[in-house]
Protein backbone atom coordinates (compact mmCIF):
# COMPACT_ATOMS: atom_id res chain seq x y z
CA UNK A 1 0.00 0.00 0.00
CA UNK A 2 3.05 2.16 0.46
CA UNK A 3 3.51 1.80 -2.82
CA UNK A 4 0.23 2.85 -4.44
CA UNK A 5 0.67 6.00 -1.84
CA UNK A 6 4.18 6.84 -3.00
CA UNK A 7 2.47 6.69 -6.53
CA UNK A 8 -0.46 8.65 -5.70
CA UNK A 9 1.82 11.12 -4.45
CA UNK A 10 4.02 11.52 -6.86
CA UNK A 11 0.67 12.10 -9.33
CA UNK A 12 -0.21 15.13 -7.00
CA UNK A 13 3.39 16.31 -7.14
CA UNK A 14 3.68 16.04 -11.28
CA UNK A 15 -0.14 17.70 -11.66
CA UNK A 16 -0.05 21.03 -8.89
CA UNK A 17 1.62 22.88 -12.38
CA UNK A 18 -0.89 21.57 -14.03
CA UNK A 19 -3.51 22.88 -11.54
CA UNK A 20 -1.82 26.12 -11.06
CA UNK A 21 -1.67 26.11 -14.94
CA UNK A 22 -5.74 25.56 -15.08
CA UNK A 23 -6.45 28.16 -11.79
CA UNK A 24 -4.18 30.73 -13.94
CA UNK A 25 -6.51 29.92 -17.21
CA UNK A 26 -9.59 30.62 -15.35
CA UNK A 27 -8.47 33.82 -13.97
CA UNK A 28 -7.45 34.97 -17.37
CA UNK A 29 -10.60 33.93 -19.27
CA UNK A 30 -12.17 35.59 -16.16
CA UNK A 31 -10.52 38.90 -16.61
CA UNK A 32 -10.46 38.81 -20.33
CA UNK A 33 -13.99 37.08 -21.45
CA UNK A 34 -16.10 36.31 -18.71
CA UNK A 35 -16.23 39.69 -17.50
CA UNK A 36 -16.64 42.10 -20.76
CA UNK A 37 -19.15 39.57 -21.94
CA UNK A 38 -20.92 39.34 -18.93
CA UNK A 39 -20.84 43.55 -19.32
CA UNK A 40 -21.67 43.79 -22.56
CA UNK A 41 -24.83 41.21 -22.27
CA UNK A 42 -26.19 43.53 -19.13
CA UNK A 43 -25.78 46.49 -21.59
CA UNK A 44 -27.13 44.60 -23.94
CA UNK A 45 -30.29 43.62 -21.69
CA UNK A 46 -30.59 47.10 -20.30
CA UNK A 47 -30.78 48.42 -24.19
CA UNK A 48 -33.30 46.45 -25.60
CA UNK A 49 -35.32 46.91 -22.60
CA UNK A 50 -34.53 50.21 -22.73
CA UNK A 51 -35.98 49.90 -25.86
CA UNK A 52 -38.71 48.16 -25.04
CA UNK A 53 -40.23 50.50 -22.69
CA UNK A 54 -39.39 53.26 -25.06
CA UNK A 55 -41.43 51.68 -27.51
CA UNK A 56 -44.33 51.22 -25.12
CA UNK A 57 -44.08 54.93 -23.91
CA UNK A 58 -44.26 55.99 -27.49
CA UNK A 59 -47.09 53.94 -27.84
CA UNK A 60 -48.94 55.22 -24.76
CA UNK A 61 -47.90 58.64 -26.46
CA UNK A 62 -49.65 57.71 -29.87
CA UNK A 63 -52.70 56.30 -27.90
CA UNK A 64 -53.06 59.39 -26.01
CA UNK A 65 -52.65 61.78 -29.16
CA UNK A 66 -55.42 59.51 -30.69
CA UNK A 67 -57.38 59.84 -28.00
CA UNK A 68 -57.49 63.83 -27.90
CA UNK A 69 -57.97 64.10 -31.66
CA UNK A 70 -60.74 61.50 -31.61
CA UNK A 71 -61.98 63.67 -29.07
CA UNK A 72 -61.38 67.25 -31.29
CA UNK A 73 -63.06 65.22 -34.18
CA UNK A 74 -65.98 64.84 -31.98
CA UNK A 75 -66.09 68.13 -30.85
CA UNK A 76 -65.58 69.19 -34.48
CA UNK A 77 -68.72 66.77 -35.35
CA UNK A 78 -70.64 68.42 -32.64
CA UNK A 79 -70.16 72.16 -33.81
CA UNK A 80 -71.37 71.11 -37.71
CA UNK A 81 -74.14 69.34 -36.34
CA UNK A 82 -75.23 72.12 -33.89
CA UNK A 83 -74.56 74.64 -36.76
CA UNK A 84 -76.83 72.67 -39.28
CA UNK A 85 -79.78 72.98 -36.37
CA UNK A 86 -78.77 76.54 -36.16
CA UNK A 87 -79.32 76.96 -39.98
CA UNK A 88 -82.23 74.56 -39.85
CA UNK A 89 -83.83 75.89 -37.25
CA UNK A 90 -83.05 79.63 -38.39
CA UNK A 91 -84.70 77.92 -41.98
CA UNK A 92 -87.92 77.00 -40.54
CA UNK A 93 -88.28 79.91 -39.07
CA UNK A 94 -88.04 82.03 -41.73
CA UNK A 95 -90.74 79.77 -43.34
CA UNK A 96 -92.83 80.21 -40.68
CA UNK A 97 -92.31 83.96 -40.91
CA UNK A 98 -93.00 84.13 -44.74
CA UNK A 99 -96.39 81.41 -44.14
CA UNK A 100 -97.35 83.74 -41.87
CA UNK A 101 -96.53 87.01 -43.78
CA UNK A 102 -98.49 85.07 -46.67
CA UNK A 103 -101.28 84.39 -44.66
CA UNK A 104 -101.74 87.39 -43.26
CA UNK A 105 -101.85 89.18 -46.69
CA UNK A 106 -104.27 86.31 -47.64
CA UNK A 107 -106.59 87.39 -45.11
CA UNK A 108 -105.97 90.97 -45.73
CA UNK A 109 -106.25 90.69 -49.75
CA UNK A 110 -109.62 88.54 -48.45
CA UNK A 111 -111.12 91.30 -45.94
CA UNK A 112 -110.57 93.90 -49.47
CA UNK A 113 -112.46 91.22 -51.29
CA UNK A 114 -115.18 90.98 -48.69
CA UNK A 115 -115.41 94.84 -48.98
CA UNK A 116 -115.31 95.12 -52.28
CA UNK A 117 -117.98 92.69 -52.49
CA UNK A 118 -120.09 94.06 -49.86
CA UNK A 119 -119.64 97.57 -51.52
CA UNK A 120 -120.44 96.28 -55.27
CA UNK A 121 -123.49 94.24 -53.59
CA UNK A 122 -124.77 97.43 -51.82
CA UNK A 123 -124.24 99.37 -54.88
CA UNK A 124 -126.47 96.74 -56.61
CA UNK A 125 -129.30 96.52 -54.07
CA UNK A 126 -129.33 100.24 -54.72
CA UNK A 127 -129.42 100.15 -58.45
CA UNK A 128 -132.06 97.31 -57.63
CA UNK A 129 -134.25 99.43 -55.21
CA UNK A 130 -133.91 102.22 -57.34
CA UNK A 131 -134.72 100.12 -61.03
CA UNK A 132 -137.78 98.67 -58.73
CA UNK A 133 -138.87 101.65 -57.72
CA UNK A 134 -138.62 102.75 -61.68
CA UNK A 135 -140.24 99.85 -62.51
CA UNK A 136 -143.02 100.14 -60.35
CA UNK A 137 -143.98 103.18 -61.14
CA UNK A 138 -144.11 102.15 -65.12
CA UNK A 139 -146.42 99.16 -64.42
CA UNK A 140 -148.51 101.53 -62.17
CA UNK A 141 -148.66 104.18 -65.23
CA UNK A 142 -149.30 101.69 -67.19
CA UNK A 143 -152.13 99.45 -65.30
CA UNK A 144 -153.58 102.90 -64.59
CA UNK A 145 -153.45 104.36 -67.98
CA UNK A 146 -153.73 101.72 -70.48
CA UNK A 147 -153.90 103.71 -73.77
CA UNK A 148 -150.73 105.74 -72.75
CA UNK A 149 -148.23 102.63 -73.11
CA UNK A 150 -145.61 102.70 -75.62
CA UNK A 151 -145.81 99.76 -78.10
CA UNK A 152 -143.20 97.13 -77.68
CA UNK A 153 -140.20 97.04 -79.52
CA UNK A 154 -140.46 93.10 -80.56
CA UNK A 155 -143.30 93.80 -82.86
CA UNK A 156 -145.57 92.74 -80.94
CA UNK A 157 -149.81 92.88 -81.18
Amino acid sequence: MDETLRQVGELLLGSIPTIIFVVLLYAIYTMLVHKPLVKVLAERRSKTEGAIEKARADIAAAEARTAEYEQKLREARMTVFKNQEARRQKALQARAAAVTEARSRAQAQSEQARAAIENDKTAAQAGLQSESGRLAAEIIRIVLHPGSAPAPAGGGR
